[in-house]
Formats: C-alpha cells, sequence, structure tokens
C-alpha cells in the first residue's frame, strides 16, 4: 500500500474533522458540567451568606433583589436577611473591576443599623500570597463593626482608615471600591 499523497485539501479536511471533533467534546463536557458548577456556585453563595449575615430563618436566595447599576458589569444583589419575620440584616454583593488581576467580587453583610457584620470574597484572581491576602482574617477584620459612613474605606495612603497589603495596594484599592459600591447600594434601597 502507498503512501496518500498529502495535499492542501486533505490537510484542510483532516484539520476540519479535528476541529470539529475537539468542539463537539467540549460542548458536551460543558452541558455535563453545566449543573453541578451552578449549584456549586449557588453553594458558595449560601455559605457567604451565612457567614456575613446575623442568624436568619428566611431563604435570602428566593428573595433576591437585583438592580442594574452603571457602576458594575453585573446587575448587583441584595439579599434581606429576618428572623421570625424582622429584618435582622443586608447583604449586597459589591465588585470592582480595578483589582491587579482584574475582577474583585465580594459580599458584604451590613447589620440594621449600617455596619459592616462581615465580608466574604467571592471571585477575585490576585497574585498568589500577595493579593490573595484580601481573604484572610486579619486583613477583613479591620472592616468589622465599622460604619462606612465614618470610615473611610480608601487605604491610608489615599487618605483614607485602611491598612494596605504589603505589595498589594492595588487590590487593597479595589476591595475597598467594592465595599464602599456595596454600601451605597445598601443606603439607596434601604427603606425597601
Amino acid at each position: 500500500m502507498s503512501k496518500k499523497k498529502s495535499t492542501f485539501l486533505n490537510m484542510v479536511l483532516a484539520l476540519f474533522v479535528i476541529t470539529l471533533v475537539a468542539g463537539l467534546s467540549l460542548g458536551y463536557v460543558n452541558d455535563l458540567t453545566a449543573g453541578p458548577k451552578a449549584k456549586a456556585k449557588l453553594e458558595r453563595k449560601v455559605n457567604a451568606l451565612k457567614g456575613v449575615l446575623p442568624a436568619f430563618d428566611n431563604n435570602p436566595v428566593e428573595e433576591v433583589k437585583k438592580i442594574a447599576s452603571d457602576r458594575a458589569k453585573d446587575s448587583i444583589e441584595i439579599y434581606l436577611a429576618s428572623l421570625q419575620g424582622d429584618g435582622v440584616g443586608v447583604a449586597v454583593i459589591g465588585s470592582s473591576e480595578k483589582g491587579f488581576s482584574g475582577l474583585i467580587k465580594i459580599m458584604v453583610g451590613f447589620e440594621t443599623n449600617g455596619t459592616i457584620k462581615n465580608i466574604a470574597v467571592l471571585e477575585q484572581k490576585e497574585t498568589p500570597g500577595l493579593g490573595t491576602k484580601i481573604k484572610d482574617e486579619k486583613f477583613i477584620q479591620q472592616f468589622r463593626g465599622k460604619d462606612p459612613s465614618s470610615f473611610n474605606l480608601k487605604v491610608t495612603k489615599d487618605g483614607g482608615e485602611v491598612d494596605a497589603l504589603t505589595g498589594a495596594t492595588i487590590t487593597t484599592r479595589a476591595f475597598g471600591e467594592a465595599t464602599q459600591l456595596a454600601y451605597d447600594v445598601y443606603l439607596e434601597n434601604k427603606q425597601e
């Protein structure tokens, strides 16, 4: 049997078949994993709600309020928490595209008086060992119990009250901006 002659048409046809098989395989795998990915994302959100809000007995995920804002790419989500029918807190998802490596998305939990209960980092792609420290207890604790109306969320270098992470000032600025966005949305929608 002789070797098949390599022609331009044969190469294009082979490349097309390989691309078609790879594309179909990736599409199939994506469809298979879409459900588990969505479930994991929802679970992370529910765990974040439990971490940033006072004890609650309602289901804030079902009662989520989404608001369009020109300050964020996605709509901003507001979660209302209540215990025996009384409001006990609000969680707002804030984000900033100004992180060192792009998007930083956080969930900020507010007490009914407007002070920050806790903050959970939902998404970030910062430098490991530097910017990723925004998830550390030591960094987040400086926000707990603070009222953003009297606590300046900017880093100390910019005249604020937040101690920047060493080597990650840009990340810290983006974190403060995301927290400020969450607080602003909280204030705008507090009456509801």
